[in-house]
């Protein structure tokens, strides 16, 4: 058996998209929140994501956020060192959790989570994680405009240049190294991705791996991104394989769920040739659209899906 590529886990489990994390959120349960903390600490997560922002499903104001941010944040410290990872683009989110984080309390570096070329205050940001000597994550699936303004990166060449940008401005104003950089290349649902934002995030992650410059940098990916929309049989397996295949073009980190998707599959098990060989299909050739082989993919996956439902 070949063995997987080693992922870094940054726990998810306190978002409301999970039901524990919405239970705990409308009573505001520090005890269930507490619970979600040392499972994962204890699942092996390098580090814990605090993102308790609304979803769908639930209603969260910025002002509830704020508020109950100084009691979530000495009660999930409690429970375990873990770093933390603070996750909203508010850079007020932020501030106000770093009042309330203990650095003592802490073995690693805490995470800013996350920069964009669309945030506001981009500068602000830098000087926070300058002060609080934070870990930062990227965004490279958003690109500057010449001459201004922010738009979707549909090329990798695009996203490359975006995480060049972001790590000049890190390294000289926020006084990062290489190591304190996380990258995210961007990761779409891979049944409805009719635009290759997969095999664009994977190609950005294969430009930045061969520059010897960007050497030391890291990359995640939001993982239950990836299997969105298809059959639970199916997902975790999907996830999973894809962090094999993610992992050989550099990936190292992920924002995962400990408890169903943290462990990549081994190199040879037969779904991550069959992931591989679908994600192929999305590529475009002989003058077609960038939907058609989107739809081609699309129909690949289905087919993985249904021998999954079937079995």
């Amino acid at each position: 058996m070949k063995l997987p590529p080693r992922i870094r886990i940054i726990g998810e489990l306190i978002n409301n998209a999970y039901a524990r994390a919405r239970r705990a959120w409308e009573t505001r349960d520090l005890a269930g929140f507490r619970a979600l903390a040392r499972l994962q600490a204890e699942g092996g997560a390098s580090a814990l994501n605090v993102n308790i922002d609304g979803t769908q499903r639930l209603s969260v104001s910025t002002g509830e956020m704020l508020d109950f941010l100084p009691q979530l944040i000495p009660a999930l410290q409690a429970e375990t060192d873990v770093p933390l990872s603070f996750d909203n683009p508010n850079i007020e989110y932020h501030r106000t959790a770093l009042r309330a984080f203990d650095r003592s309390r802490c073995r690693g570096k805490p995470i800013f989570n996350s920069l964009a070329a669309s945030r506001q205050r981009l500068g602000e940001m830098f000087e926070l994680i300058r002060e609080h000597d934070l870990r930062c994550i990227v965004m490279a699936s958003e690109k500057f405009l010449p001459g201004g303004g922010t738009g979707q990166s549909l090329d990798p060449r695009d996203s490359y240049e975006t995480v060049k940008r972001f790590v000049d401005r890190l390294v000289s104003e926020a006084g990062r190294s290489l190591d304190d950089i996380i990258v995210d290349p961007g990761l779409a649902p891979v049944g409805a991705d009719t635009y290759g934002l997969v095999n664009i995030g994977l190609d950005t992650l294969r430009l930045c791996a061969a520059d010897p410059h960007l050497a030391g940098l890291h990359f995640s990916v939001g993982l239950s991104n990836f299997a969105w929309g298809t059959p639970r049989e199916a997902k975790p397996l999907l996830e999973r394989a894809y962090l094999t295949l993610a992992g050989r073009a550099g990936l190292d980190m992920a924002l995962a769920n400990v408890e169903q998707n943290a462990e990549p599959l081994p190199a040879d098990h037969p779904l991550v040739g069959r992931l591989e060989s679908a994600l192929q299909e999305g590529r475009v050739i002989n003058g077609e659209s960038v939907e058609e082989a989107g739809f081609r993919q699309a129909a690949k996956i289905m087919e993985i899906c249904t021998d999954y439902i079937e079995a």
